[in-house]
Order: C-alpha cells, then sequence, then structure tokens
C-alpha cells in the first residue's frame, strides 16, 4: 500500500521507537578557499536528501511528514526556511512540511532529536532530519550580528559575546589543558582522518556533489566551466606535523587574571582548533510501522537526547553535564558505549570533556573529527550521527554517542544503538 503508514492518526500513550533507516551526507569542504565556496548550501542539502532517499527505494515520498533541518547561521542563502526550500528542490511532495532548527553546533542533533521524538510519541511515522551550513557563503556570526547592549552591563552575561576562541583559551586555562597536549590531539585527528580516508572508512556514507563554476573570460567574451565530482573531505592534511603546529601563533586574546593581568601568551592556534566549513547531511527516520509497510532496514535506534547549560564563558564544557545526563535516561554507562563522535570545537574543550567525564581516548573520534575533518557549524551534529550510524555497524558496535559544546554554554549528547 502507498502513501502514508497505516493505523489511526491519534497519539499513543505509549512510547515507540524511531529507527535510523537511511544516513547519508556531502564531503566537507574548507569554507572561503575551498571546493565549495561558490556552492549554495540549499543545494547542498537537496544533494544530501536526494542521496539519503537513494538508500531507501521502497519508501513512498508521500509517507515523509515533515524536514527538520539544522543550521546555525539561518539567513541569506541558507534563509527563507532552508529546510522547506531544500524538500522543495529535492523533488520531495508538496505535502512534506520543513522547519529549520537553530542550536548553533548541535541544530543538526537537535533536529534528529525532533524527529526522532515526533515518531517516539506517535504523532508522525516518517521524518528526514537534517543540517546544512555554508561558512563560505554565510559568515559565523551572520551577516549583521547584534548583541543586547544588557550583555555588556552585566558580568555574568558578557561570557555571552565572547568569540568561540576566548571561551576555548578559558577552557585551556581553568582545566589546565596544555600547548603541547593540543597540538598532539590535532595531529592525532588529521592522521587518523587520513588513515580512515585511504582504508575507505567514510565511503558508505558520503553522496558525492557535482560542482560546477563558470568564470568569464573578458578578454574573449566567453565562460569558462569547469566541473568536478567532489567524493571526499577536504580538511584532512598530510603535511600536518607536531613541529608546524608548534610554530603557528595562538589566533585568540591571551587569558587574563580576574584582576586583569595577563597569565602568558594563549595557547589556541588554527591548527588545534576546529577548521571553518562547508557541508550538509540528511537522515531518513521511520517507526515501526513505517519499517514493515516500507519494507525498510533499520541501521540505528534512536536513544536519548540531553541538552544542558554551562557558564557562556566555558562554553566548551558543556558535554560534561550533558553527557552524563543522556546516560542516566538511556540507563547505559560509558562502558556500554562502544564509538563516541565528539566533536573537536578545539582540543582545548575536547581534552578537558575527556578527562573529566572520564572517556576512554580509543573510543572517540576514531576516525578524526572537526579539527582536521571540518565544522560546518549547524550541519555537524547530523554529519557526527551519520558517521557514527555507518561506523557502529560496519565495526559491529551496539551504542555510540555524538556530543558536542554549543555557543552561548550548551552541550548536547545524543545516544543511538546501531541494529
Amino acid at each position: 500500500m502507498m502513501g502514508r503508514p497505516e493505523g489511526n492518526d491519534t497519539m499513543s500513550s505509549v512510547l515507540q521507537d524511531a529507527y535510523i533507516v537511511a544516513a547519508s551526507r556531502t564531503p566537507v569542504g574548507k569554507s572561503h578557499r575551498g571546493v565549495f565556496r561558490h556552492t549554495r548550501p540549499d543545494d547542498l542539502l537537496v544533494t544530501a536528501i536526494r542521496a539519503a532517499l537513494a538508500q531507501v527505494p521502497h519508501l513512498d515520498p508521500q509517507a515523509i511528514e515533515d524536514a527538520v533541518i539544522g543550521c546555525a547561521m539561518p539567513e541569506g542563502p541558507q534563509g527563507l526556511n532552508v529546510a522547506r526550500v531544500a524538500a522543495l528542490l529535492a523533488g520531495l511532495p508538496n505535502s512534506v512540511g520543513g522547519m529549520t532548527v537553530n542550536r548553533f553546533c548541535a541544530s543538526g542533533l537537535s533536529a534528529i532529536q525532533i524527529a526522532a521524538d515526533r515518531i517516539r510519541t506517535g504523532e508522525a511515522e516518517v521524518l528526514i532530519a537534517g543540517g546544512v551550513e555554508s561558512m563560505s557563503l554565510v559568515p559565523m556570526t551572520g551577516g549583521n550580528p547584534s548583541f543586547n547592549p544588557a550583555l555588556f552591563a552585566n558580568p555574568e552575561h558578557l561570557g555571552i559575546a565572547y568569540g568561540m576562541g576566548l571561551t576555548a583559551e578559558k577552557v585551556a586555562q581553568r582545566w589546565q589543558v596544555s600547548r603541547d597536549d593540543q597540538d598532539a590531539f590535532a595531529l592525532a585527528s588529521h592522521t587518523k582522518a587520513l588513515a580512515a580516508q585511504r582504508a575507505g572508512e567514510f565511503a558508505a556514507e558520503i553522496c558525492p556533489v557535482d560542482v560546477i563554476e563558470r568564470v568569464p573570460d573578458l578578454a574573449t567574451g566567453t565562460v569558462n566551466v569547469t566541473r568536478c565530482t567532489v567524493t571526499q573531505d577536504e580538511g584532512p592534511r598530510p603535511d600536518t606535523s607536531l613541529d608546524g603546529l608548534a610554530k603557528l601563533k595562538p589566533a585568540f586574546a591571551a587569558p587574563r587574571t580576574p584582576d586583569g593581568r595577563p597569565t602568558g601568551l594563549g595557547s589556541v592556534t588554527a591548527g588545534n582548533s576546529s577548521q571553518t566549513s562547508d557541508g550538509a547531511a540528511c537522515l531518513v527516520l521511520a517507526s515501526e510501522r513505517a519499517v514493515r509497510q516500507f519494507d525498510l532496514q533499520p541501521l540505528a535506534r534512536f536513544v536519548g537526547f540531553a541538552c544542558r547549560g554551562v557558564a557562556p564563558e566555558v562554553m566548551g564544557i558543556g558535554p560534561v553535564e550533558a553527557i552524563p545526563a543522556v546516560l542516566r535516561r538511556a540507563g547505559l554507562s560509558l562502558d556500554d558505549l562502544g564509538w563516541i563522535e565528539l566533536n573537536e570545537a578545539f582540543a582545548a574543550q575536547a581534552l578537558a570533556v575527556m578527562r573529566c567525564v572520564g572517556l576512554n581516548p580509543e573510543r572517540v573520534n576514531p576516525l578524526g573529527s572537526a579539527i582536521a575533518l571540518g565544522h560546518p557549524l549547524g550541519a555537524t551534529g547530523a554529519i557526527r550521527a551519520t558517521t557514527l550510524v555507518h561506523a557502529l555497524r560496519r565495526h559491529r558496535l551496539r551504542y555510540g554517542m555524538v556530543t558536542m559544546c554549543v555557543g552561548t554554554g550548551q552541550g548536547a549528547a545524543g545516544v543511538l544503538e546501531a541494529l
């Protein structure tokens, strides 16, 4: 039978499971100078949506009820409700809704959580979720940022206006994360990502993106057209070394003592920070009823999600609060997690989180993360979830987690179970 899954439309009083039945992402490109510097973010998202739907050929598009998409800076070419725009451009029926979600770096993960929760409560049967961000076309603070003046009048709120690099410096200082440790962590991220690329670890999750560029030749009055197909992440650098990282200057203000005296040189550099990037991801979520009706293969079960707030000036420590919360809700322990995708906004905060929570380094980011692979803000949560889904199944692991810090002082964490 075609159309929406069978059954009544009333909301069940018992939670049902939400399954991820498809997950695909674009390669991640370097912003401003990379392969997607002229590619519209809604076009990247369209590619990811179509690739995810191609993984579920038996699914009737009419059964999809909504598209929930994360975007950290939803303006310009990724504004105007990019979720709805991309859903229509991807060829989905007019009946499919669209909602753009903004929780900064956790936008993509929150989009998955919202879609999963609607299925779990019986409010929907099939939804798509994901994230998109072009940091080439929309700057990290948006085109016209405007802070409330009250933030600068109250020291307790001033941290909301801090640049992310300054918050990383404060984390490094407070949790005593050395420059050497940060650089070693950054090198490991590149090393693991390069090894993963060579081994084909990302092959199942990445959808190729065709890039066409048109450059006018004023001398001849013609337009030169170049075409290329992007098939892998652009960020990992084989020339990364500890010596090279050590030569980089601190990129942000050095931390100061409470009375304003400098404490020494800063330790956060471009080399041990995440890369600004462009990319998109899409996952298809379905109820058990829809799985049966459309002959879908569940890849993973959505287990739970938690978000917690922390002081804005040390926003990078956010996962320290979110991780225990999601594990309590899921009835799991750290030992149950076979794979952890901890977004590397900065080496300083990633190391601080790992040490505070007691994460096993061997289970954290086995394929590298944002320092090497890039961090397209609102897309990252969905990209890391896509990596997790495929990695858990490929390595025959049961439970995994995606977690990240969030600007203005939050931490988010979501747990999946491979099937």
